[in-house]
């Protein structure tokens, strides 16, 4: 399913994006026991539902190895939801300075990386073969006492030894957003490129 694919390219691009984080060495969290998802985005997408719309800002941590050493990275972050799928994630390094944009829109993936002067586009219903060969992902969601809303996200990427952890905060539930919350638009001397060179370049 095109959900699926774009989960998995959604969680290629915070992991291929981290090196412009700051690694940091951090106390290690216990496991969340879940069982496997087959359609991971749809568990996404259904943490929100109960708002027709939301707005919230983010911390992101990943936690990875890498030729078998443990690493830490921290990123801050602002997502946007709106009912039924569409989801957009914006990363920003520590000190202020734009990583990424990634937007799911109606079946399309869409990526602007700032520092790269690149940006990345395509149906993600072209990478289910991806999706499939990428093992077992887990997501676990946690809400606060008389929440709908989740205020922290954990992704798992087990074959990728691979733990993407979202904290959610300053939560606003069906605010007013402008038309434009959703629209792509690529600034001026940017080079776009089909969303299968970025996956030709995913972390090992």
């Amino acid at each position: 399913m095109p959900k699926r694919s774009c989960f998995f390219v959604l969680c290629l691009l915070l992991l291929s994006l981290s090196l412009f984080g700051c690694p940091k060495r951090v106390a290690k969290l216990p496991p969340l026991e879940a069982p496997p998802i087959k359609n991971p985005i749809v568990k996404l997408l259904e943490a929100f539902s109960p708002a027709e719309s939301l707005q919230a800002r983010t911390s992101i941590r990943i936690e990875t190895v890498r030729s078998g050493q443990e690493m830490n990275f921290l990123l801050n972050g602002f997502i946007l939801y709106q009912r039924p799928d569409r989801f957009r994630l914006l990363g920003y390094h520590p000190f202020g300075m734009g990583l990424f944009d990634a937007l799911y829109r109606d079946g399309e993936f869409f990526l602007l990386v700032p520092p790269q002067k690149r940006a990345y586009i395509g149906e993600a219903s072209q990478f289910d073969d991806l999706m499939e060969r990428a093992g077992e992902i887990q997501i676990v969601t946690e809400r606060g006492e008389a929440n709908e809303i989740p205020t922290r996200i954990r992704i798992d990427l087990v074959a990728k030894e691979t733990r993407i952890d979202l904290r959610l905060k300053e939560i606003q539930v069906n605010p007013s957003m402008p038309e434009d919350s959703f629209r792509w638009v690529v600034p001026e001397e940017v080079d776009v490129q089909p969303l299968e060179k970025l996956l030709r370049k995913r972390p090992r």
